[in-house]
């Protein structure tokens, strides 16, 4: 499971011009589903998220999770993750989850996250986004089990 979690000053989801998700400061995050995850990556990913530390203390260090300062998530399926380059420059999305499997873990995930703003699953999305430092960071449950 991959995601690339991001603090924001604002972001939204936008699906056939409306606005479908919004939220002030805090984590946007894009979130991916790969052959082979599992409950061990669903759930590995959930506590990750929830105590990402990429906001900054009183000290102006980057030490401060959302859920601590009780700002907002915007959580965006986003299957492109797993778009392989390795061999070429049409990206092989291959190592993704096929979309229905996909759509049932998103669902999962969405459950096991608690409350939070939400992209549609499968829509064409336009996501718009204001960072904040920019704070960018890339979440790999595989890479971080191997450890």
């Amino acid at each position: 499971m991959r995601a690339v979690a991001t603090r924001v000053r604002r972001a939204e989801v936008h699906v056939d011009g409306e606005c479908v998700a919004r939220i002030g400061p805090g984590q946007a995050v894009l979130v991916g589903f790969g052959r082979g995850d599992g409950e061990r990556d669903l759930e590995w990913m959930v506590r990750k998220l929830h105590a990402l530390r990429i906001f900054e203390d009183e000290q102006g260090r980057i030490n401060r999770s959302a859920d601590e300062l009780g700002l907002s998530h915007l959580l965006v399926p986003q299957f492109t993750l797993y778009g392989d380059v390795r061999k070429s420059h049409r990206p092989d999305f291959g190592p993704a989850l096929p979309p229905e499997e996909a759509r049932e873990r998103w669902q999962q995930f969405l459950s096991a996250f608690g409350p939070a703003q939400c992209g549609v699953f499968g829509a064409d999305m336009r996501f718009l986004s204001e960072n904040d430092g920019p704070v960018t960071i890339l979440l790999d449950s595989v890479r971080e089990e191997r450890k």
